[in-house]
């Protein structure tokens, strides 16, 4: 069959999404449910990935079976909500298509642990005469089978915006979060043309987190640091701790704790951070540093650590979503050995230790960071206006 088009906004509009981090406060039937719910994911993402498997080395043709299939095998898959175990197949589909795609990029679909892979699941609304099958109240989401779920709401959507579906998730500490996907309509923005003057050239650096060409530094806290010393103790608890006692357990939900506290607060400050830089400036420079690779080649810190992948993305879709450009050079590109000022470009690497060093043609001075940081500007700007000047090409012809 072919595919269902996808639904286009009116002229002069676009569809954007938004999504909202909600708390829930499952009661005990509840969590019984997302419980059975979150095997269940695992037991037909696993059964569906080695039928495919078994079917391709029969066949040779890829095939993935509907959940449908197992419900008779296994009745207990007819006690969660059926949406859960549909996406489940949707969502191995996408890791085949992506894989088949691109392999170099996107691995090879894994089988789930319940150890390693995180408890979730999604389900999608569905508009009925009766009503939709998933929405919100005052103090809670009502979800299908579960019935209304206690929630505690940090922001509330605009009354236009469109429900899609919902994630529920459980993190390691043991509590449950609901990501509900909002559709919306918005003007589509004007592109606008970045200028010198407006546009901000950015570097990754392991010590300011990043370093913009004008000399500004990010300077955000090193909060897995400042917590070291409580992990420090905790994880000495614990060796001296039998393990599965009750104080060892109380030990490692604290340990839990004090994890997810950290990757909220690296989140709050990647989020403001690139909200400010979004709305201050008309286009943003970068260069696209691998984090995986840089964080094995550099000994001095964890890269991934950090987050500046995230911060990366984030940037992206803020500055898209008004129209601005995020430029990413080439990261071969050698600009921490260019000099910003002439362009003569160093035979050797400047020594990472080597903060400051003269260029041997003009004689400015550069910090190593800065310079590199102009570059990047220098290249995105350039590497963005031969492009808009080929589109104006082709149109004109």
């Amino acid at each position: 069959m072919p595919r269902k088009p996808k639904k286009q906004a009116a002229d002069g509009k676009t569809i954007q999404y938004a999504t909202l981090k909600v708390r829930l406060y499952p009661n005990e039937t509840q969590v019984e449910l997302f419980e059975n719910t979150f095997g269940c994911c695992r037991y037909i993402w696993n059964h569906m990935l080695a039928d495919q498997q078994r079917f391709y080395l029969e066949t040779d043709k890829h095939f993935i079976p509907t959940p449908a299939k197992y419900k008779k095998e296994a009745p207990f898959l007819k006690e969660v909500d059926n949406q859960a175990l549909i996406q489940e197949h949707n969502k191995l589909s996408q890791a085949f298509r992506v894989f088949f795609k691109d392999p170099g990029h996107f691995g090879y679909p894994n089988f789930k642990k319940k150890k390693t892979d995180r408890d979730s699941f999604t389900a999608c609304n569905h508009e009925f005469e009766s009503g939709p099958t998933i929405y919100t109240t005052q103090d809670g989401i009502r979800m299908t089978k579960a019935g209304i779920v206690r929630a505690k709401f940090s922001r509330r959507p605009q009354a236009w915006w469109k429900l899609r579906r919902v994630t529920v998730e459980k993190t390691k500490s043991g509590k449950f979060y609901c990501y509900i996907l909002y559709e919306y309509e918005v003007k589509t923005p004007e592109p606008i043309v970045p200028v010198p003057e407006t546009t901000l050239g950015l570097k990754y650096s392991m010590g300011h987190f990043y370093v913009a060409d004008s000399g500004d530094m990010a300077d955000p806290p090193h909060w897995l640091k400042q917590s070291q010393d409580k992990l420090t103790k905790i994880q000495k608890r614990l060796n001296r701790m039998e393990p599965g006692s009750k104080n060892y357990q109380e030990a490692v939900q604290k340990y839990r704790e004090l994890h997810e506290h950290i990757a909220n607060q690296r989140r709050d400050f990647i989020h403001k951070e690139s909200s400010r830089i979004a709305n201050g400036w008309d286009a943003v420079c970068m260069r696209g540093d691998s984090m995986g690779e840089m964080s094995q080649r550099l000994k001095r810190g964890n890269a991934l650590e950090a987050g500046f992948g995230m911060f990366r993305e984030c940037l992206r879709y803020k500055l898209a979503r008004q129209g601005k450009p995020l430029i990413i050079v080439d990261r071969y590109l050698p600009t921490t050995r260019t000099c910003s000022t002439c362009g003569l470009v160093l035979d050797g690497e400047v020594p990472y230790k080597k903060r400051l060093w003269q260029c041997p043609k003009c004689g400015a001075v550069h910090n190593r960071e800065i310079n590199a940081a102009k570059n990047i500007k220098a290249q995105g700007l350039a590497q963005y206006l031969q492009y808009f000047d080929c589109q104006e090409l082709r149109e004109s012809a």
